[in-house]
């Protein structure tokens, strides 16, 4: 009786430990799976990157447009011009096509909108998928200083010599020999960062940091220079400017109207050209005659395009009459030679 006893003691113990670890291992799974999603990380989790807030002259900001990247970066990109020859538009095209107009993760997490890689910078850092996984890529503090690291990194390597020896105004000979240099693997690269200049007129902030020496820049295509119409040019005033009548200029281009838009191109017999700059030029043994002589401003003029027919430029021409900008109404009459 005894042993039947001790039997059926052993029996339940043995049964009861068994379903104690059945439910432990249980436990154990159901916890395992809870952990696993508790330390899942996404990109998306970075608050800063999900406002898409950056720092600008000690400000954060979020960007949501290229309209407003430019606001934001023009004057930096100016200063950055007239500190190392660089023009603002090439900078500034540089910048909305490397960091989506500020929008991209390296521009909102590390204020990097060059995409420059570490190389041999000590500061901090990021890592971002771009030709391979995970490079490196340089962080700044503040937005102005990825500018003018990307001032230094174009000024102080060799292979970036010969932009230097560029005109200023000829920012589609920059945008080409950026990519010849190896800046960018793209070979729509410089297309691209002309469509952005073209696009945005971002060359007129080269324009304003030049002045008076600015000099606007005209490709050229077999026969024909090529003009690109500027707020206030009309059919007539061009024409008039290049020596050609308003026919020949639709000819041309293959015009059926006299109707332009800012920005679009127009091809100029460079031979008519040419005789508007021999046309404008004294003879050496001609002396100036200083005469009383006013222009009355007729529809669709400037006061860029008045300056060019006298032989001028714009700040002597404001000067001379006590102009203070570019303003100018039909009829009005403007002094164009000093008095006797």
């Amino acid at each position: 009786m005894k042993k039947i006893v001790v039997f059926c003691l052993m029996a339940s113990f043995i049964f009861s430990c068994g379903s104690k670890k059945a439910v432990t291992k249980k436990k154990s799974s159901s916890r395992t799976k809870t952990e696993s999603v508790v330390t899942e990380n996404h990109p998306r989790d970075n608050p800063k990157m999900e406002n898409g807030e950056e720092v600008v002259n000690g400000v954060e900001v979020k960007i949501t447009s290229t309209d407003e990247y430019i606001a934001l970066f023009r004057a930096i990109a100016q200063e950055e011009m007239r500190l190392y020859g660089i023009p603002a538009s090439i900078t500034l095209a540089q910048g909305i096509l490397e960091s989506n107009s500020g929008k991209g993760r390296l521009a909102v997490e590390a204020n990097n909108h060059f995409g420059i890689k570490c190389h041999d910078w000590t500061g901090e850092r990021i890592y971002h998928d771009d030709d391979a996984s995970q490079e490196c890529f340089r962080k700044y503090n503040d937005s102005k200083y990825s500018y003018r690291d990307h001032s230094l990194f174009l000024t102080q390597r060799s292979r970036y010599a010969a932009l230097f020896k560029l005109k200023k105004e000829d920012y589609k000979g920059w945008a080409r020999e950026l990519r010849n240099a190896g800046y960018a693997t793209d070979r729509k690269y410089p297309e691209k960062l002309i469509s952005l200049i073209e696009r945005y007129r971002l060359h007129k902030y080269d324009e304003e940091v030049l002045g008076d020496v600015y000099v606007k820049y005209e490709d050229e295509i077999g026969d024909f220079s090529i003009y690109y119409v500027e707020r206030g040019d009309t059919m007539y005033s061009i024409s008039k400017k290049f020596n050609m009548s308003v026919e020949e200029l639709k000819a041309a281009n293959n015009l059926s109207t006299t109707s332009l838009s800012v920005g679009q191109k127009l091809k100029i017999d460079k031979n008519a050209k040419e005789t508007v700059a021999v046309a404008s030029k004294p003879k050496a043994s001609e002396q100036p005659v200083k005469v009383n002589r006013y222009h009355i401003v007729g529809k669709g003029e400037t006061l860029y395009s008045i300056s060019k027919r006298y032989d001028m430029t714009v700040s002597e021409l404001q000067k001379m009459n006590g102009l203070k900008d570019n303003a100018l109404n039909i009829g009005q009459q403007l002094q164009v030679k000093p008095a006797n």
